[in-house]
């Protein structure tokens, strides 16, 4: 078997969680050059995963940072460009829906370098996402594309993608699975909170249709005020700044904390009575761990975790939210959707 050059792109904590179990398969047999664009520049974002997922340290790290989506992206492109030019690499991998992923992407059409896509095939149906445009327009340039589920196959089909499509498996669970007893063993996290199990709801929220505009971000921590438990709201760079912008003093019971270690999130997912989330990753871990997810949005890619109750879309009217929230948990089945744990090796095998 000829060894393999692979450039991956990354750039999000999303990211280096799904290519920490491709890499952990990937290089006993391929050279992989790891390129971080910076995207997430925050340490608590992207150096502690580095560390707790036993991945090296990127081999090219780009410095892009923040901006709008076009100067984001166009500052990745031209410092890709060169890089992919000088390393010849074999095939480029990307990861999910990020710019980093467009920018990739794109880079490697114009070069002509094969493309293979991780979690490919993904579908919110709302194109005014910038996440859904850089879904289609990656799976659109890839050559592989490897999908989480038989769904995310059919979604590539209904669009006219046959070749190159494989379910192999959801990347995400590879890692969660792999992770989670260390977390349970090893993670601080609920003492250092003062917490018990089953005793809080936990919050991330992120995305700019919640963040970004003050009065959809105030009626949705309106609603933790509400609750008779704790809230635990690990908070975001971008919506650290939406909070100052508002003047936001937490309601007694909420708690606001620093954005945790990956070991430590699966820790508070896991032991969670509830999850309060508008992350699509964040969705898929509180099915696989069976706690239920309130999703703050009017739509998601991950369309399975709805169909047994164990996720419920409220978008970000109060009263929805809320009464979501506070639903007896769902007593249907948890059927295992995400594959069963070896998506990455699958990964490699089809590059190989």
């Amino acid at each position: 078997m000829a060894k393999l050059k692979v450039l991956t792109v990354l750039g999000t904590r999303p990211q280096y969680i799904k290519a920490a179990a491709v890499s952990r398969a990937l290089r006993p047999l391929h050279d992989e050059l790891l390129v971080d664009t910076g995207q997430h520049y925050d340490a608590n974002m992207s150096e502690v995963f580095l560390q707790e997922l036993e991945m090296p340290r990127p081999d090219r790290n780009l410095g892009v940072g923040s901006g709008s989506h076009g100067e984001q992206t166009a500052r990745m492109m031209l410092a890709l460009e060169p890089l992919v030019q000088s390393e010849a690499p074999d095939v480029m991998l990307v990861y999910g829906d990020t710019n980093s992923t467009l920018a990739g992407a794109l880079v490697a059409a114009k070069l002509h370098v094969r493309l293979a896509h991780v979690e490919a095939g993904l579908r919110s149906f709302d194109r005014r996402m910038p996440e859904e445009v850089n879904r289609v327009l990656t799976d659109h340039c890839a050559g592989l594309l490897f999908c989480p589920t038989p769904a995310a196959a059919q979604n590539l089909r209904a669009e006219g993608i046959s070749a190159g499509v494989h379910t192999v498996g959801d990347v995400m669970a590879d890692s969660l699975l792999h992770f989670l007893p260390r977390a349970n063993e090893s993670s601080g996290a609920l003492a250092r909170l003062g917490l018990d199990a089953a005793s809080y709801v936990l919050v991330t929220l992120h995305r700019p249709s919640n963040v970004d505009d003050l009065r959809r971000l105030a009626s949705l921590l309106g609603v933790l005020s509400r609750l008779e438990e704790r809230a635990v709201f690990p908070v975001h760079p971008r919506t650290r700044v939406s909070l100052g912008e508002l003047g936001y003093s937490p309601a007694p019971n909420t708690s606001l904390i620093d954005p945790v270690g990956y070991l430590d999130m699966l820790a508070l997912e896991a032991n969670a009575r509830r999850i309060v989330t508008d992350s699509g990753g964040v969705q898929k871990e509180a099915y696989i761990l069976g706690v239920p997810c309130v999703t703050c949005r009017t739509e998601t890619e991950w369309t399975e975790t709805l169909e047994t109750g164990w996720n419920t879309l409220a978008g970000s009217e109060p009263e929805d939210v809320l009464e979501a929230v506070l639903r007896p948990p769902p007593g249907g089945e948890r059927p295992q959707l995400f594959g069963d744990g070896h998506a990455a090796e699958r990964i490699v095998e089809l590059l190989s």
